[in-house]
C-alpha cells in the first residue's frame, strides 16, 4: 500500500531524514570512543528527535515508534542515568538499521513494515534498566509525543477516547510537571516529566523569541528562578498567534501544510533575509543538471570543430575570437561538472559503522581513520564506488588485519589501522585502502595459483612479485581456505577491478609482508567527458582513452619477434605482446599484413602492458561520451560513440574488455 502524503513535503522530509540518519551512523560509532561526550549525545537525541518529528507530520507511525524508543534510550544517556556499553550499542544500531529500512520503503512510495516488536521491548527494556519487562501499552497514534510523556509523568494512560486535550488541561498538566520536576528520588515518573520538559523546552527553541519582547533575566538569577515568567510567557504566545509567527504561522494552503524540514527551511531563509542577505543555495534536480552537462557536452564538440576550422586559416581576429571561445567554454564545462560533484565522504561516511560490526563479528580491534573526505567527486562515480570500496575495506579487516593476541606476538600493537583517503591529482582522484596487517606472501601466491591450475610451475616461478599480487584480482581466486559470511569465495576481487575498469579507472596493489597493503584507486572526475588519444584505421577514427595510453613511438616492425605464436616486441628489455588493431576492429582486415614501418602506441591495463599498431595518430583531444546506437550497442571492445573536432564519428574503444574478447 503506497503512502498518501504531500509529495512535496514528503521529498522535504527524505532529504533532511536522509541527511540525518547518515550522520548517526557515524556518530553512533564515534559515541563508543566518547561514551562521555555530551555533544555528542546530545546531537544523537536530537537527530532520532527530528527524524521523529518529520516522520510524525507525516503520519508514518512505524518510524516514529522506533525513533521514539530510541530517543528515550538517548535521553537516559545524555542525563547519565545509563552509560554506553557495548552490547547497548549493538541494539541502538539494530534499531537504526530498521529505521533506515523504514525510510528505503518511504523513499520508495511505501508504507513502512513497524520494526520487530522484540526489537522495540528491548529498546524499551534498556531504558528501564531491566533484563525483561512488560511491553507497555500502545499508545494513540495522534497523540503527541509530548502529551504521552507528560500523561506518564503523572501516572495517566493515553486517552481511550479524544486523543486531544484541551488547553485548560494541557496547562493543569503543565502545573502538575512543574511539581514532579523537583520531587526527590527521580522515579520513572520524574524521568518521564523531565524528558517532557527537556521536549518541550527543544519546541520554544524553534520559536522566533528573538522578535518578541522578552524581558532579560538577571545577571545571577537565584536558584530555582525561571528564565521567563508566566506572565511572560503568555504575552509572547499572545504576541505569537496575534502575528501569525512561529507554531502559529498560516500554512501557503489549508490542504497543504508545511513541513518540519520545510519550516526549518523558512525559519534558515528568513534569519538569513533578516541580517540584510540572500539565500546562498537552491535545490535543484539531478535530471536538469544531467541535460545541461549534456548540452555543455555539444558545446565542447562545437569548440573543437570551430577550433580546427580556424586552425587551417591564417586569420588573426578569427583566432583571437576562438581562444576566447576555447577559454569560456572551458570554464562553462568545469562550472557545470562542479554542479554535480559530491564529497566523496557520502560513501566514506558508511564505513565507520562498517568497521566497527566486522571488527565485533571477527573478534579484531581496529581503528579506521579516514582522510579527504571533502574530496569532490562526480554524483555517478560516487555512486558507482561503493560497492568495490566496500569490499577492499572488508578484504583489510579480514585478510590483512591480525587477531590482537597474534598482533602482540609480532610485536605490534593490539589494534589493528584501516587508512581510506582520497585526494584530486590534475583531473583524476586518488583512493588509497591501507592497512598495517600481515601483507602478503608472494611464493604463497604463486603457490596457490598452481594448485588452482591458473598457471604452471614454471610461468608462477617468473612472476614478479607486483604480478603475484595482482593473481588475488583472477576469477575464482582467494587466500582463504574457509568460505565465511566476510570472504573466501574468490568473486569479490575480480568484480571490484571489473568495476573500476569499467569507471575508466586504474588500480595498482603493493604490499610488503608482515607490514601490511596498500591499494591504490585512480579515476577521473567525471565519466561525461573524457580525454583520449586519437588513431585513425582505414580511414576511420577511434579514441583511446588517455588514461590507458602509457607512451607513442614509431617502430621497424620488420624487428619483432614470435613467441609460443604471439608476436611480441621489445620495449626497454620487456616483452611485450603487440596486435594489429585493424584486425579486430574494421570488417575484412582479420589477416591484414604488418606494414613494415608503424606508430605503435604502448596501452596498461591494470600490470598488463601491449602494443596497439594503428594506421595514424590524429592526436590527444577531450570526447563527449554518446551511448553507441542499437546496431552497435553491446559489440565487444567498444564503449561508446563522439565526435571529432573535424565533424567526423569515432568509436571510443573499452581496451579491457577489448583485450578480453580478442587476446584471449
Amino acid at each position: 500500500m503506497g503512502l498518501d502524503v504531500d509529495q512535496e513535503i514528503l521529498e522535504d522530509f527524505l532529504i533532511e531524514a536522509g541527511e540525518i540518519l547518515e550522520q548517526l551512523s557515524e556518530q553512533l560509532v564515534d559515541l563508543e570512543q566518547r561514551p562521555d561526550d555530551r555533544e555528542l549525545l546530545n546531537a544523537i537525541f536530537r537527530g532520532f528527535h527530528t527524524v521523529k518529528g518529520g516522520a510524525g507530520f507525516l503520519q508514518i507511525d512505524a518510524m516514529v515508534e522506533c525513533c521514539h524508543q530510541a530517543e528515550n534510550l538517548f535521553d537516559l544517556l545524555r542525563t547519565g542515568e545509563l552509560k554506553v556499553t557495548a552490547p547497548l550499542m549493538d541494539l541502538v544500531l539494530q534499531a537504526l538499521d530498521a529505521i533506515n529500512r523504514m525510510f528505503g520503503q518511504v523513499r520508495t512510495g511505501d508504507n513502512p513494515e513497524p520494526a520487530p516488536p522484540c526489537l522495540l521491548q528491548s529498546l524499551a527494556e534498556a531504558a528501564s534498566g531491566q533484563l525483561t519487562a512488560v511491553p507497555s501499552a500502545a499508545r494513540p497514534a495522534q497523540a503527541s509525543n509530548v502529551e504521552l510523556d507528560l500523561r506518564e509523568a503523572l501516572g495517566e494512560g493515553p486517552n481511550d477516547g479524544d486523543d486531544l486535550i484541551s488547553e485548560d488541561e494541557f496547562e493543569s498538566l503543565l502545573d502538575e510537571l512543574h511539581g514532579a520536576g523537583g520531587a526527590p528520588g527521580r522515579s520513572s515518573q520524574a524521568r518521564a516529566a523531565d524528558r517532557a520538559a527537556r521536549e518541550l523546552d527543544a519546541m520554544l527553541d524553534e520559536l522566533p523569541l528573538a522578535e518578541a519582547p522578552v524581558t532579560q533575566p538577571a545577571a545571577n538569577p537565584a536558584p530555582g528562578q525561571d528564565l521567563i515568567t508566566d506572565d511572560e510567557f503568555e504575552a509572547l504566545l499572545d504576541k505569537l498567534q496575534a502575528e501569525g509567527k512561529g507554531a502559529f504561522a498560516v500554512p501557503p494552503s489549508a490542504d497543504k501544510p508545511r513541513a518540519p524540514a520545510a519550516r526549518q527551511q523558512e525559519r534558515a531563509v528568513a534569519s538569513h533575509a533578516a541580517r540584510g542577505g540572500q539565500e546562498s543555495s537552491v535545490r535543484v534536480d539531478t535530471r536538469l543538471l544531467d541535460t545541461i552537462m549534456n548540452m555543455v557536452g555539444e558545446l565542447v564538440l562545437v569548440r573543437n570543430r570551430l577550433v580546427r576550422l580556424g586552425g587551417a586559416q591564417e586569420d588573426e581576429d578569427m583566432a583571437k575570437a576562438l581562444g576566447t571561445l576555447d577559454m569560456v567554454t572551458a570554464d562553462l564545462q568545469m562550472s557545470v561538472m562542479k554542479t554535480r560533484m559530491q564529497p566523496v565522504k557520502k560513501v566514506f561516511g558508511r564505513f565507520p559503522r562498517l568497521i566497527r560490526d566486522l571488527s565485533r563479528s571477527l573478534r579484531k580491534e581496529v581503528r579506521l581513520e579516514l582522510r579527504g573526505e571533502e574530496t569532490d567527486l562526480d554524483k555517478n562515480l560516487v555512486e558507482a564506488l561503493a560497492d568495490p570500496l566496500i569490499h577492499l575495506v572488508r578484504n583489510a579487516v579480514d585478510h590483512g588485519i591480525e587477531a590482537p593476541a597474534r598482533r602482540e606476538q609480532l610485536g605490534k600493537p593490539r589494534e589493528g589501522r584501516v587508512l581510506l583517503s582520497a585526494e584530486q591529482e590534475g583531473d583524476h582522484i586518488l583512493l588509497v585502502i591501507q592497512d598495517d596487517g600481515g601483507g602478503m606472501d608472494p611464493a604463497k601466491l604463486r603457490r596457490l595459483a598452481v594448485e588452482r591450475g591458473m598457471l604452471d610451475t614454471e610461468a608462477a616461478s617468473r612472476l614478479s612479485d607486483q604480478e603475484c599480487f595482482n593473481l588475488i584480482f583472477a576469477p575464482g581466486f582467494s587466500t582463504k581456505t574457509e568460505i565465511s559470511d566476510v570472504s573466501g569465495r574468490g568473486v569479490g576481487m575480480d568484480v571490484v577491478k571489473t568495476r573500476i575498469t569499467q569507471l575508466n579507472g586504474t588500480l595498482n596493489i603493493d604490499s610488503v609482508l608482515g607490514q601490511g597493503t596498500r591499494i591504490a584507486i585512480q579515476v577521473p572526475l567525471t565519466l561525461a567527458i573524457m580525454p583520449t588519444l586519437m588513431v585513425t584505421l582505414e580511414q576511420q577514427a577511434f579514441a583511446l582513452p588517455l588514461v590507458n595510453v602509457n607512451e607513442i613511438f614509431n617502430l621497424d616492425l620488420t624487428r619483432t619477434n614470435v613467441v609460443d605464436g604471439q608476436r611480441v616486441i621489445v620495449v626497454r628489455d620487456q616483452a611485450l605482446p603487440l596486435f594489429h588493431l585493424k584486425r579486430w576492429l574494421v570488417d575484412g582486415a582479420r589477416n591484414a599484413p604488418l606494414p613494415k614501418q608503424g606508430h605503435v602506441v604502448i596501452v596498461t591495463v591494470g600490470t598488463t602492458r601491449v602494443g596497439f599498431v594503428v594506421d595514424q595518430l590524429v592526436g590527444q583531444e577531450e570526447v563527449v561520451i554518446k551511448p553507441l546506437g542499437s546496431i552497435l550497442h553491446g559489440t565487444p571492445g567498444l564503449s561508446g560513440a563522439t565526435i571529432t573536432g573535424d565533424g567526423r564519428i569515432a568509436l571510443i574503444i573499452d581496451i579491457p574488455n577489448l583485450l578480453k574478447r580478442y587476446a584471449a
